[in-house]
């Protein structure tokens, strides 16, 4: 498995829906066997993982959406997770 770089596309993995939960007022991973709720860190860089949109991206739109800077480690260090639990597929 690479690891995901400023470069990588990463989209959800075919398997799962990323959804809106509003009753646990939460985004889930949905899959046949069952359901992963996300806290709102994971949610919102999930969302964005379209496949369309590289890292780098990804990161520019969270720091400006959440006025934070430097944090590039912290969702390259989520999407290492994500691709062990097969969540994600680089592109």
């Amino acid at each position: 498995m690479t690891p995901a770089s400023v470069d990588s596309r990463p989209r959800v993995a075919p398997g799962f829906r990323l959804q809106w939960e509003p009753a646990q007022e939460c985004h889930v991973l949905l899959y046949p066997e069952g359901m992963v709720k996300l806290n709102r860190s994971a949610g919102e860089i999930l969302s964005r993982c379209d496949g369309a949109r590289n890292v780098a991206e990804i990161v520019s739109q969270l720091e400006e959406a959440f006025r934070a800077i430097d944090l590039q480690d912290d969702v390259l260090a989520f999407l290492a997770i994500a691709q062990q639990q097969r969540w994600v597929e680089l592109e």
